[in-house]
């Protein structure tokens, strides 16, 4: 067993699990904040039912999101010791700033909305609910800009150890890299929140349709009803799945919109810092201009010679590239000869890689998963879009249709932003193989800061220790999975009910300013 593969393994496994809880909690933490807004600013109590519903999924998926992270700092020391050793005077500063400044900002600010409900002012609290919005917003800022450390190293010098040391953090923090990755991880992020509420809302207007609750008139526009017997399911309640359902997806759409234009800096910005992995992901095996849009070869290969391209639009590729149509953007085997040119065959004979120096380096990442994971990054995207448009156009009239496979699309539709989110993460990870620090002097100006994935492995640790843990968190994860869906699909089902038990035992006084969840603040998380 290799002990690199291993712990590659378990770092991409942890790393996509928990990014499955990132971008929700970016993106639906700032849809309550608007909600939330609209209630203050209009004292309509279908804003604060949505609140209250929206903000308890919210909590759910953060409070999970916050436990799965926290592996992935102490894989840095137990797995990882040397690329720690190596980065750590850089990421330090970024680090820390995300943990001691915005993460301690969005904990101790969620803390003060979640028991602030009927304590607070609503201005108060509101302001609570943004600063922890914000706060999260920030800590993916900082986390970011490490991350695009890796992908674009500036703001540094080698010292006399041959390690890189931060000399202005203001380049750190300013990496067009990382304001570019931001950017567009906040917008792939405000899609899954649309497409969240969108599909969750969708089902609970087709049960109120399955149920009798509302009918059509003969110009097929909703007679909205009630249903007495059961808790909250009134007039308003329509109102809160009909908007919210609405709201998702002009969110999304006006997002998707928003990754279209953000990928494409990023993607002019890889052309010219890694042009091997946009090369890879357009499996642009020699120089040329020509986009390809179905590309097929053995998965097993990372040779040129197995590819064959079946679909091409000329010329797409150099506007990708340069912003001009036609231009002649670098192939792989050019590429490929460039590194080796310039890094050598083999890692290099230097103390700093251990017993790995001499082992020979592949500069062509997998083609399979850079080629698709693009693919798939914008193809789900693209879908997304498309399913929130026809669903603002089968709503127009107020409500959706009583059949239970548009339904059943709707719901399923949740998991497309994020399969766009996690393809997008291993493409651009992926794609920057062999190395854990892209080199990129021609750009950064600072030549020698890199180092290959196969020298960033702990040297003590073995690959049995290393496959304990990666069965380990597979199976705690498992369970912390099960436990987080379990919660999500108990609350959704139960509707706003499920986050406002005083709509089943409405108070005496029925003033709206006091219907602010004061009797259930310890009601699973407020």
């Amino acid at each position: 067993m290799d002990v690199l593969a291993i712990a590659r393994w378990q770092f991409g496994i942890t790393t996509v699990y928990h990014f499955l809880m990132v971008p929700l909690t970016i993106g639906l933490g700032m849809v309550v904040a608007v909600m939330q807004t609209a209630w203050v600013r209009s004292g309509d109590e279908k804003f604060l039912r949505m609140t209250k519903f929206w903000g308890k999924l919210y909590l759910i998926n953060f409070i999970v999101g916050v436990a799965t992270g926290l592996v992935q700092e102490f894989q840095f020391g137990m797995a990882w010791s040397e690329y720690s050793r190596f980065v750590g005077d850089v990421f330090g500063a970024p680090l820390a700033l995300e943990g001691l400044l915005a993460f301690f900002v969005e904990s101790t600010f969620l803390g003060i909305w979640i028991f602030g409900w009927g304590r607070l002012r609503k201005s108060l609290h509101l302001a609570a609910l943004w600063c922890a919005v914000i706060g999260s917003w920030v800590s993916a800022y900082f986390i970011i800009v490490a991350n695009s450390w890796m992908q674009h190293p500036v703001g540094v010098e080698l010292n006399d150890a041959g390690r890189p040391v931060m000399t202005d953090l203001w380049a750190l923090l300013t990496n067009n890299t990382a304001l570019a990755a931001f950017t567009h991880t906040v917008l792939g992020s405000l899609v899954v929140a649309g497409m969240f509420v969108l599909g969750i809302s969708w089902y609970h207007l087709w049960r109120r349709r399955h149920d009798g609750v509302d009918t059509i008139d003969a110009d097929g526009r909703v007679v909205v009803g009630q249903a007495p017997e059961a808790p909250g399911r009134d007039r308003r309640d329509h109102a809160v799945w009909l908007w919210s359902l609405r709201a998702g997806a002009v969110v999304a759409i006006g997002a998707f919109v928003g990754t279209v234009v953000t990928g494409d800096i990023q993607g002019k910005l890889m052309y010219e810092q890694q042009p091997m992995k946009m090369a890879a992901a357009e499996a642009a095996c020699h120089e040329g201009s020509g986009f390809s849009v179905l590309t097929l070869g053995d998965p097993a290969s990372r040779d040129c010679r197995d590819t064959v391209t079946l679909i091409e639009v000329p010329g797409l590729l150099g506007f990708l590239g340069k912003g001009e149509w036609g231009a002649d953007m670098p192939g792989i085997t050019d590429l490929e000869t460039q590194y080796v040119d310039q890094y050598g065959e083999a890692i290099p004979d230097d103390a700093l890689y251990g017993d790995r120096a001499g082992s020979e380096v592949q500069y062509v990442p997998v083609l399979w998963v850079t080629y698709w994971g693009f693919r798939l990054m914008i193809g789900l995207g693209g879908i997304v879009a498309a399913g929130a448009a026809v669903a603002l156009w089968l709503t127009r009239k107020g409500t959706v249709p009583d059949l239970r496979w548009p339904m059943r699309l709707a719901v399923l539709g949740i998991g497309a932003p994020f399969g766009a989110n996690i393809a997008g993460w291993i493409f651009t990870e992926m794609g920057r193989q062999p190395f854990v620090v892209v080199p990129n002097p021609d750009v950064t100006g600072v030549d020698g800061v890199y180092m290959y994935t196969a020298a960033a492995v702990s040297p003590g640790v073995t690959a049995g220790e290393l496959l304990f843990s990666l069965i380990t968190l597979g199976v705690v994860y498992g369970i912390i999975l099960v436990v987080e869906l379990f919660l999500l699909v108990r609350y959704t089902r139960g509707g706003v009910a499920s986050a406002m038990p005083e709509l089943a035992h409405p108070p005496a006084d029925d003033d709206a300013d006091d219907q602010s969840g004061e009797d259930d603040v310890l009601a699973f998380a407020y």
